[in-house]
């Protein structure tokens, strides 16, 4: 299974805000990344429509967390960005053609297999992400490296 960019730059996005701990603009995200600023912008709209971020525009305004870490799962994230619903044709009775629906077992096989996936994603918050050793690095590389040049 891939994710979608649009989930991974939500991830991102997070992660980021979740590290930085404060108010921030776009601007930084993008260099901190190298992502465009276009694709950034709809990903910071849809966090904020979906309760993840408060944004403000203008002076003074900006990007934050408009939750806690800790309550932000990364399995019900994950189920919001991705647009595609279905893992194949069949999944979907009112588009499905395939001619093996009933007799085969593909379905019920992918199927566990999605539900393991987001279960173990379910276990998971953003604050899972961004603490520890690995966060202390992440941290340094977002805000002083790319950020700076």
């Amino acid at each position: 299974m891939n994710l979608s960019l649009f989930s991974d730059y939500s991830l991102r996005v997070l992660m980021f805000a979740a590290l930085k701990g404060e108010a921030f603009v776009l601007d930084e995200v993008t260099a901190a990344y190298g992502i465009s600023r276009n694709h950034l912008a709809k990903v910071v709209h849809n966090l904020g429509k979906l309760g993840y971020l408060d944004t403000q525009r203008g002076r003074g305004g900006g990007i934050q967390l408009a939750i806690s870490p800790d309550q932000i799962q990364i399995g019900k994230l994950v189920r919001q960005t991705e647009s595609r619903s279905v893992l194949l044709e069949c999944f979907d009775p009112a588009t499905n053609t395939c001619p093996l629906i009933r007799c085969c077992s593909l379905k019920g096989f992918l199927s566990e297999a999605m539900s393991a996936f987001y279960a173990s994603l379910d276990r998971h918050t953003l604050r899972d992400l961004v603490s520890g050793p690995l966060a202390t690095l992440a941290t340094a590389k977002l805000f002083t490296s790319k950020a700076k040049s």
